[in-house]
């Protein structure tokens, strides 16, 4: 099944933006024996406000589609958070947005800032399809740590998620342990950090690789906060909600055989992030899809709910997929607005 998101290909800076200063993000504490700490209600809605960190954060991309502006999309649709992507490498073990833009002083950092200004924040995406990945540029768990701790100190972060869907990390054993051991790193060195691991699915469930990674993360001693599939390009004409909800649930049998939790343990471990509109095949998933999944989701108490992406989040009936517009009828800012009540 093929994973690729088709947009991962077009890393072309095109935004432009307000220059605003940095503003520092909230700090919150890892709460020790693994109780969750606020805004992570296991099997139940998160608390109000900045706490719950990144629970309906769609993705939000400055390399191309005619990003729009964060806090417009904030003001129209309610929503606090956004993924932002991607975080690559900028040679060997540097980090860098699309691996050409600083992680301070460029359009990123001011993009953060009017999210911070307007009262929301963000999660980092350090992957993805496209691009030079850190993964295997970085040599070592400990200097995968490191790059992974810049990023958290470039913006005081409460949140990292790691996009390992390209089949050089995804599909090499040794990044994939390079990458979780690099996490557990992460954890230890910042109390309260909630990790998010980002990969795709069939519609059964993880495939292959997606099981061999929840079973590493076990024997590595990675305590992953959110396993978030991503349950897409399952082939033409496919039902969305029914894919969806079979990945899920197939994610879920997962979680509790291999740590033992409950279902609804393994439920709060857990994250959707799907793709508005048309999917690279074609697939259709509209707004009362979305809005179905999301209100599958909030009942079962999920972690997160994201999807690709806010610059896509605009109609265009007949547009193909494409960077700027779901390919579909739509009101703008429609899935943003579904997501943020979740």
């Amino acid at each position: 099944m093929p994973r690729n998101r088709w947009h991962r290909f077009a890393l072309i800076p095109t935004i432009t933006a307000a220059v605003l200063g940095l503003a520092a993000g909230p700090a919150t504490g890892r709460v020790p024996g693994g109780a969750e700490p606020a805004g992570w209600v296991a099997g139940g809605a998160p608390e109000a406000g900045a706490a719950a960190v990144g629970r309906g954060a769609p993705y939000l991309y400055l390399g191309w589609g005619n990003p729009p502006a964060p806090a417009t999309v904030m003001r129209a649709t309610g929503v606090r958070w956004f993924t932002m992507a991607f975080v690559l490498s900028g040679g060997g073990c540097t980090p860098a947005w699309d691996g050409t833009r600083p992680l301070q002083g460029g359009v990123d950092a001011r993009a953060i800032a009017e999210i911070r200004a307007a009262g929301g924040d963000i999660v980092p995406s350090i992957g993805g399809w496209s691009g030079n990945k850190l993964g295997p540029n970085c040599s070592t768990p400990e200097a995968l740590a490191g790059a992974y701790q810049r990023v958290i100190d470039a913006y005081r972060l409460t949140a990292i998620d790691i996009d390992i869907e390209n089949t050089d990390e995804f599909e090499n054993p040794a990044v994939q342990d390079r990458i979780l051991r690099a996490l557990a790193i992460v954890e230890r060195n910042n109390p309260g950090i909630r990790t998010i691991v980002t990969f795709g699915t069939t519609t059964s469930g993880p495939n292959y690789w997606g099981n061999r990674l929840i079973e590493r993360a076990r024997d590595l001693g990675a305590d992953i906060d959110v396993f978030t599939i991503m349950p897409f390009n399952f082939g033409g004409g496919a039902d969305m909600y029914r894919g969806t909800v079979s990945a899920a649930e197939g994610l879920r049998t997962k979680l509790m055989s291999v740590f033992g939790w409950s279902a609804a343990t393994a439920y709060a471990h857990m994250g959707i992030s799907g793709m508005n509109g048309l999917s690279d095949q074609r697939e259709v998933t509209s707004p009362a899809t979305w809005t179905q999944i999301r209100d599958w989701a909030r009942a079962r108490g999920l972690a997160r709910l994201s999807f690709w992406s806010v610059n896509r989040d605009r109609g265009c009936p007949g547009g193909g997929v494409t960077s700027h517009c779901s390919g579909i009828a739509q009101a703008d800012w429609e899935f943003t607005r579904i997501t943020a009540g979740f």
